[in-house]
C-alpha cells in the first residue's frame, strides 16, 4: 500500500517506530504468548521504554501528544504483530482517556504523568454480567458516606484490570434514574473491598489478561469520583467516541497482516504445477481483501483526523469506522485462511490465530449491531 499522503512527518517517525519495534520484537514471541496464554512483560516494558505509552496525553502533563492519528498508527502496527499486545497497550488511553475528558487539575496532574511514562497502566471497566451492550442497565451501586464513596458489584470483561494501576469503573447511585444514575470512578487496585476475579480463557487475544473485578464495600474517596454524579454515563459514551478509532485500526492491523500472509502463501504454494496465485480464484480473494483493508483504513483515518482538528460529535464517523474496519478483519482473516487451505487451519502458520483474534473486533468496545443501532439513530437523527 502506498504511503499516505496526508500524514506528518511527525506522524510518520512514529508509525515507523511502532513498526519497527513490533515487526522485531513482538511477533515473533506472539504465537508463544497465545499458546501459553501469557502476559508479555517485556514486550510491554519495551513499549514503555521507546516512549510509546504517552502519545495520547498532553505535553503538560509528560506526554508527546501527537493526537488520535498517531494513536491510530500506532494501534495497526502493533495488532499487526500482535492483536492482544494492541489490546494491552489501547486499555490504557482507555481507561485514561476519561481522566483527560473529564478529571479535574488534582486528577489530572496525579494520574496523567505516571500513565504517560509507563509507571502505571490504566483500564476501563463498564460491562457487568447483565450490562453489556444495555451499558445503562448496569447494577454496580455507590453509596456516599462522608468523605468516600462504598461500591459494591460485580464487573466483568475487564481488559488489562488486573495489571492496571488505575481503573476507570463506571458504578450507580441510583439504579431508578439508569442511564442518569451512572457515576465514574477512578479505583486503584490497593483500596480496601476490591479484588481482581477470574481471569476468562478466551478465544482469541489471549495474551491480553480479560478479567472479573469484585466490589466488596469497596471504599472510594470522594476525590476519585470522575466528574459530577450521574455524568458517569456521559464520560462513558464520550470516551467510546475518542477509542473507537483506536480499536477499527487494531482491526485494520490484523487485517493487514492476514492479507500479508496470504499475498506471500499464494505466491508460494504451488498446485498443478503453478503457484495458486495464478489463480483468478484466489487472485479476485485476494482482491477484495486488499480493498477491505484500504477501506477501512480510510474510515479509520478520516474519523481520527476529524478528532485530531476538534471536531464535536464525530459519533456517526467513529461507528462507521469501528463497524466496518470490524468486519473487514473478520473476512480478510476468514479468506486468508481459505487461501491457506488445510495447512491455515492448523497453528503452523498464523492465519487460524488472526482469525481468532479478528473476532473481538467486531464484539468489544460495542458490538458491531450496536453500532449500527448508533449509525441508524445518526442517520435518521433519532
Amino acid at each position: 500500500m502506498r504511503d499516505p499522503f496526508y500524514l506528518t512527518d511527525d506522524q510518520r517517525m512514529i508509525r515507523d517506530l511502532a513498526r519497527k519495534i513490533s515487526r522485531d520484537r513482538l511477533a515473533p514471541t506472539a504465537a508463544h504468548h497465545d499458546e501459553t496464554e501469557s502476559y508479555p512483560e517485556e514486550s510491554m516494558r519495551l513499549l514503555r521504554e521507546q516512549g510509546l505509552m504517552g502519545i495520547w496525553v498532553p505535553e503538560e502533563y509528560g506526554g508527546t501528544d501527537l493526537g488520535a492519528l498517531a494513536v491510530c498508527l500506532v494501534a495497526e502496527e502493533i495488532s499487526w504483530a500482535d492483536a492482544a499486545m494492541a489490546t494491552n497497550w489501547g486499555a490504557t488511553p482507555l481507561g485514561g482517556y476519561p481522566i483527560l475528558l473529564a478529571g479535574n487539575d488534582e486528577q489530572k496532574r496525579r494520574y496523567l504523568p505516571r500513565l504517560a511514562s509507563g509507571e502505571i497502566l490504566a483500564a476501563y471497566s463498564l460491562s457487568e454480567p447483565g450490562a453489556g451492550s444495555d451499558a445503562a442497565g448496569l447494577q454496580t451501586t455507590a453509596r456516599r458516606q462522608g468523605d468516600r464513596y462504598v461500591l459494591n458489584g460485580t464487573k466483568l470483561w475487564c481488559s488489562n484490570g488486573s495489571n492496571a494501576g488505575v481503573i476507570t469503573l463506571f458504578a450507580t447511585v441510583d439504579r431508578s434514574k439508569k442511564a442518569r444514575g451512572i457515576t465514574a470512578f477512578l479505583i486503584e487496585p490497593g483500596f480496601k473491598g476490591f479484588s481482581v476475579g477470574k481471569k476468562e480463557k478466551k478465544m482469541g487475544i489471549r495474551a491480553s489478561p480479560t478479567v472479573a473485578l469484585h466490589l466488596e464495600d469497596c471504599e472510594v474517596p470522594v476525590e476519585n469520583r470522575l466528574g459530577e454524579e450521574g455524568e458517569g454515563f456521559k464520560i462513558a459514551m464520550r470516551t467510546l467516541d475518542y477509542t473507537r478509532p483506536m480499536t477499527g485500526a487494531t482491526a485494520v492491523g490484523v487485517a493487514q497482516a492476514a492479507l500479508d500472509a496470504a499475498i506471500a502463501y499464494a505466491q508460494e504454494r504451488r498446485q498443478f504445477d503453478q503457484p495458486i496465485a495464478a489463480f483468478q480464484g484466489v487472485q479476485f480473494m485476494l482482491a477484495d481483501m486488499a480493498m477491505h483493508v484500504h477501506g477501512a483504513r480510510l474510515m479509520v483515518h478520516h474519523v481520527a483526523s476529524l478528532v485530531d482538528r476538534g471536531v464535536t460529535g464525530a459519533v456517526l464517523e467513529a461507528s462507521m469506522a469501528k463497524c466496518f474496519a470490524g468486519d473487514a478483519a473478520m473476512k480478510v482473516a476468514t479468506d486468508a485462511v481459505q487461501v491457506f487451505g488445510g495447512v491455515g487451519y492448523t497453528r503452523e502458520f498464523p492465519v487460524e490465530r488472526f482469525m481468532r483474534d479478528a473476532k473481538i473486533m467486531q464484539i468489544y468496545e460495542g458490538t458491531n449491531q450496536i453500532q449500527r443501532v448508533i449509525i441508524a439513530r445518526e442517520l435518521l437523527g433519532a
